[in-house]
This record gives structure tokens, C-alpha cells and sequence, in this order.
């Protein structure tokens, strides 16, 4: 039996009008092609399901990107126009299920949102919006194009030599693509900040001394992730993670 990892869904409308529990394609084949493991979509909604069901019935957690973003007063600032829409509902499982995650050693992996998610989590904060930084890049996708044009590589991340993302890569820079309107502004207790963009923008980043995997990066590995050569490596890592913890083994 393949592993079982959660997909965390958006809400999302089809048709216009009728309201759905959404999961992007391209994640559900990341999971199932290169992690090997059996995707599944998740209403990240508490009245549908609880952390600890979810800790129970899975054996680790793809924390996808979304158009919502944190609310700020899960770190402690008030709501702005800049802040964007939210998804309070996605806010009460997400954060509560990465902290029993690390406590547990149950592997997960952030994505966009996801990871930013994993930094609030653990007590940090975001930028409302990285563009309007001093010095730093528009990190949004193009708002036209195909999902090739949006999806391009547009950056280098880099990371230390010794560090963990680089020994996963096989190198200390990569390039990547870049989707996303928020950012790490303080980061949060045992947060590692280890992939930065060309602008200081962190990029990658993992929870220290934490028993499982913890592997969160700002970017959308999830694009053609069995053939690009950052994605599919931290898609098997992710895997691997998750055939250990359902074989009761330590992820090393």
C-alpha cells in the first residue's frame, strides 16, 4: 500500500456558481508520480474535519499554495486592504495541523502559501506585499499568459553550501518560479531560513531540530515536477518521508 498524503484544498466556485473543495492537478501528480504515494484532496475546513482525524488518517500533508492568504491576526497585526482575501476556515487547520506535525514527526511539505503557513505556524510573520519592499523584485506571476508563461522560471534561489536544501539539490543555486505576493518578514521559532532570492527574499526554509520532515519553499514545485530537476528531487524526498513515517520508521 502507497503512502496517504493530504492535499490541502481551496474553496472554489465551479461554473461560477457552485461552491467546491478544490486541489490543482498538477499537485495531485506530483504526489502520485514522483512522491509514489496516494493523493488526496482535503476540505481544510473545521467543520468537516479536525487535525487530529486528519493526523490519524494521512501520512503527511502537501501545504498548497491559494489565493487567500494568513490572516494577520494569526500574527498578531490588523487586517489591511493590502492583506488581501483570506480563508479563515483553511487558517484553523492548517496552522494547528504543521505545529502537531513537527511535534509528531509527521512529514509535510509547504508550498506558496503552504509556506508561508508553516513560518506563521510557528510564531512568525509576513510582509503583506514583497513588491512594495525597498529593493525588492515583483514576485507575482504574470497576470496574463498561458500556464507556461506563469509557471516559468523566473529567479535564482540561493542556499549555503552545507546546508540541507543544497545537499538535496546538488547545488547552491537554482532557478525557480515565482508566484506569490506575500513574504517571511520575522521568522518564526526554529524557523531556518536557508533559500534566498536575488533580493534577500527567503525562499526555503525548515523547522530546526524537529524530528520529521519540514521542507517548505516559497516557489510552486509542483509545475512539471517529474521532469524539473529542483522539483522531482524534493518531491522524492517528500516520499520518502512518507513511506517512513507509514512503516513506523525514522525519516533520516
Amino acid at each position: 500500500m502507497r503512502p496517504k498524503v493530504a492535499i490541502i484544498g481551496n474553496p472554489s466556485l465551479l461554473n461560477d456558481n457552485y461552491p467546491v473543495h478544490a486541489g490543482g492537478t498538477m499537485n495531485s501528480e506530483a504526489v502520485a508520480e514522483v512522491s509514489r504515494c496516494v493523493p488526496f484532496i482535503v476540505p481544510a475546513d473545521p467543520r468537516f474535519v479536525s487535525v487530529e482525524e486528519l493526523l490519524e488518517s494521512c501520512d503527511g500533508f502537501l501545504l498548497t499554495g491559494g489565493r487567500p492568504n494568513v490572516h494577520p491576526t494569526e500574527y498578531g497585526e490588523d487586517e489591511t486592504e493590502a492583506h488581501g482575501a483570506f480563508d479563515r476556515a483553511r487558517d484553523a487547520i492548517v496552522l494547528p495541523l504543521v505545529r502537531a506535525c513537527v511535534e509528531r514527526g509527521q512529514p509535510f511539505l509547504g508550498i506558496c502559501r503552504g509556506f508561508q503557513e508553516v513560518n506563521v505556524a510557528m510564531g512568525g510573520s509576513l510582509y503583506p506585499e514583497i513588491r512594495d519592499l525597498p529593493g525588492r523584485m515583483n514576485h507575482r506571476m504574470p497576470p496574463d499568459g498561458t500556464i507556461e508563461e506563469k509557471f516559468a522560471l523566473r529567479h535564482v534561489v540561493s542556499f549555503p553550501q552545507d546546508g540541507v536544501f543544497a545537499d538535496l539539490f546538488g547545488t547552491h543555486k537554482v532557478m525557480t518560479n515565482t508566484l506569490h505576493g506575500q513574504g517571511i518578514k520575522e521568522p518564526g521559532q526554529r524557523i531556518v531560513i536557508e533559500g534566498t532570492a536575488e533580493d534577500g527574499t527567503p525562499e526555503a526554509i525548515y523547522v530546526k531540530d524537529a524530528p520529521g520532515f519540514t521542507l517548505a519553499v516559497q516557489w510552486h514545485p509542483e509545475y512539471q515536477a517529474a521532469t524539473d530537476p529542483v522539483s522531482r528531487p524534493l518531491f522524492e524526498a517528500f516520499g520518502r518521508a512518507a513511506y517512513a513515517w507509514a512503516e513506523g520508521k525514522p525519516f533520516l
